[in-house]
């Protein structure tokens, strides 16, 4: 039997929280590369938060998916036949293309993998994109200091634990907030966070204030909504906020009410966002740094795996529920490492 290109496309725009009825599979006879081009069999799929914005047709930082197009995704994937001189067929190779179990790149656009190195989901997660977003807002915008409070949002998900770290490394007392009683207890007792709120509580303000008596110094802000909300007036003067995500409004049409932020003028307060995409070194530098603790062991993480490219919207739809613990992957096909 001929193998065949299985891709999920956009089917139509999801109002609310997406799923398998705003996509279709589709199946197409696997592509020949041309010049400069490599033929990928796909491995793993990474699932984040800022895939929603690209089902959404509004102006982004980044271009929406259109209505019939391979909806977008980082994948890692096995090279089957190449047409450019860099890459072979069993090349491991990391690349920005789409939710499709065979991937026609251009050889540019694709970084080779060691084999034999940490596990190759890891390119995905803690060693990827989440890593390096929560290394990038730790080092350029929360420049951390031993001594201080930082309170990492969703400090159980692949960027806050990372950020949690290497907020503990630099020697901070580190309070996380995380949906239930498993993940904070995880993120305490693995992590190594000096406490962890479960943001379902009752008086989610009240345990703030009695983790963080001395006030807030650094926010690592991944999810907004009444977390933000509780966080904001706690933050001291001089302190850094570093907005990652808001993914607690991304299912929504309109955004809730923010906090008054005019306390920023006389608190001296930094708020910046940060996008990954605007420091591409850091890639290499994050992972040239984190790859012997992932191996030793002394930098955490976890994943959630779903098998099967056509239980990616579900997944989609889990990460932005907060169902996922860790990193959200999709095993489409075998891993050869």
């Amino acid at each position: 039997m001929t193998e065949m290109r299985r891709a999920l496309v956009l089917r139509r725009r999801p109002d609310g929280e997406p799923g398998p009825s705003h996509f279709e599979m589709t199946e197409h006879a696997l592509p020949v590369p041309a010049a400069g081009e490599v033929l990928t069999r796909t491995i793993w799929l990474s699932i984040d938060p800022y895939m929603r914005g690209r089902l959404s047709d509004r102006a982004s930082y980044a271009k929406p998916v259109q209505i019939g197009e391979v909806m977008t995704g980082e994948s890692i994937g096995e090279v089957i036949a190449s047409a450019a001189p860099a890459f072979a067929p069993g090349d491991i190779v990391l690349g920005s293309r789409g939710w499709e179990t065979h991937s026609l790149s251009p050889a540019q656009q694709l970084v080779k993998l060691e084999r034999h190195g940490p596990p190759l989901s890891t390119y995905l997660g803690v060693l990827g994109m989440p890593g390096v977003t929560a290394y990038t807002g730790m080092t350029d915008v929360g420049r951390v200091k031993a001594g201080e409070t930082v309170v990492i949002s969703a400090a159980s998900g692949p960027v806050g634990s990372v950020a949690g770290q290497l907020a503990k490394r630099a020697g901070a007392r580190v309070i996380g907030v995380a949906g239930g009683a498993e993940k904070c207890l995880w993120v305490q007792e693995t992590l190594g966070f000096d406490d962890c709120i479960d943001h379902r509580g009752m008086d989610l303000r009240g345990a703030l204030q009695a983790a963080c008596p001395q006030g807030i110094d650094v926010y690592f802000e991944n999810v907004g909504g009444g977390v933000q909300a509780a966080v904001i007036p706690m933050l001291n003067v001089f302190a850094r906020v570093i907005f990652c995500g808001m993914v607690a409004q991304y299912n929504v049409d309109r955004p809730p009410p923010g906090p008054n932020l005019g306390f920023m003028i006389a608190k001296r307060v930094l708020m910046q966002g940060i996008l990954v995409s605007d420091r591409p070194e850091r890639f290499a530098e994050w992972r040239k740094l984190a790859a012997p603790w992932v191996e030793d062991g002394t930098l955490r993480y976890r994943e959630t795996v779903v098998d099967g490219l056509e239980n990616a919207p579900d997944a989609l739809a889990q990460v932005l529920r907060g169902g996922n613990f860790g990193k959200m992957l999709v095993r489409v096909g075998h891993d050869p490492g």
